[in-house]
């Protein structure tokens, strides 16, 4: 393959760093299928017409060996001379194939709108302790936060005085005072 603006270094560097993405035991050598897949959407090989996630799966299986599940840098490289044509119709291979290295070369793998927490209205009504009635309602201070212990249990009074008596504490200053 010659070389043009784009050296394989740079593209090996891309390689590497989506063939250990999601795999803490992955040494970047080798690539799996998720990430290969991963790789030509991050990088917009697959554009929806000319290349699909389809596609990427086929020419994955033919470059990968039988009874392997991943691809080395080389079959990754005869993988995109594969989709090269493909996704750039009318050009010869090796401006087709340069192009699609450009569309690799200093890419990572993306983390950005892959899961998305749902924030529903149902759950914030469900959340809100203000709203809370009753029983419940004893379990949390005015901030929201919950009481721990003393909001599920009624601990007793051990002070020594009855309940509604209003001159607890005054004992002792009764005692003095005589």
């Amino acid at each position: 393959m010659a070389e043009g603006s784009v050296s394989l270094e740079e593209v090996k560097t891309s390689f590497q760093k989506f063939a250990v993405h999601g795999d803490t035991k992955a040494t970047g050598k080798e690539m799996n299928g998720k990430n290969f897949a991963k790789l030509c959407k991050d990088c917009n090989i697959t554009d929806g017409k000319n290349v699909t996630t389809t596609d990427v799966d086929i020419v994955f299986s033919k470059v990968k060996a039988k009874s392997v599940r991943v691809i080395t840098f080389e079959q990754f490289n005869q993988a995109l001379t594969e989709l090269a044509p493909k996704r750039f119709k009318g050009k010869n291979k090796e401006e087709a194939l340069q192009q699609l290295y450009g569309l690799v070369v200093g890419k990572e793998p993306a983390n950005i709108g892959v899961t998305k927490a749902t924030k529903a209205a149902a759950v914030d009504r469900l959340t809100d302790t203000s709203k809370y009635t009753g029983s419940h309602k004893e379990r949390f201070d005015e901030t929201g936060k919950g009481k721990g212990k003393a909001g599920r249990e009624d601990i007793p009074d051990t002070s020594g005085y009855v309940a509604a008596y209003k001159g607890s504490g005054t004992y002792e200053d009764k005692v003095k005072e005589a």
